[in-house]
């Protein structure tokens, strides 16, 4: 198949019609975005690649034999997956993109991370007392939870 002045496999059609999808201009998932993560896997062909130079992205393939760096982004796959989308249903495209929004307000400024000393990844700026009554906080109907203290 001849696509853009590229020379492509019959079995790269399906990939180069989810390129399609996402560089949609009505409500691609690449829409506003201004880079892409792929990785080194031949199913990314050229044609793949040049599709979101052409909208003004730029395509960033990951180093090859880095498998570190996919491990980060498989683990909050993980961590969404079974925080938060195992327990819901969601009713439309509008109430999943609810949910990992709130998700994600959760993942980076409610819930410890063991990894950084069991800290917050964006602590507010709020002043944290050692004082005062733990109040449970809640999310997603009490579907995530994270305990604070009243400021005394």
């Amino acid at each position: 198949m001849w696509i853009g002045g590229i020379t492509t496999h019959p079995d790269t059609n399906w990939l180069l019609q989810i390129g399609r999808n996402a560089l949609d201009a009505v409500d691609g998932a690449l829409l506003d975005k201004r880079y892409l993560i792929i990785d080194r896997d031949t199913k990314y062909c050229e044609a793949f690649r040049q599709m979101p130079v052409r909208d003004g992205i730029e395509v960033i393939r990951l180093p090859p034999r880095s498998p570190n760096l996919n491990a980060y982004a498989e683990r909050f796959v993980r961590s969404v997956k079974e925080e938060c989308l195992s327990k819901i249903i969601p009713i439309g495209e509008g109430m999943l993109r609810r949910a990992l929004r709130e998700y994600l307000e959760h993942y980076h400024r409610e819930r410890n991370h063991q990894g950084v000393g069991n800290a917050l990844l964006t602590p507010s700026s709020a002043e944290r007392s050692n004082q005062g009554p733990v109040t449970r906080r809640q999310r997603l109907g009490g579907l995530l939870n994270y305990y604070d203290r009243a400021a005394a």
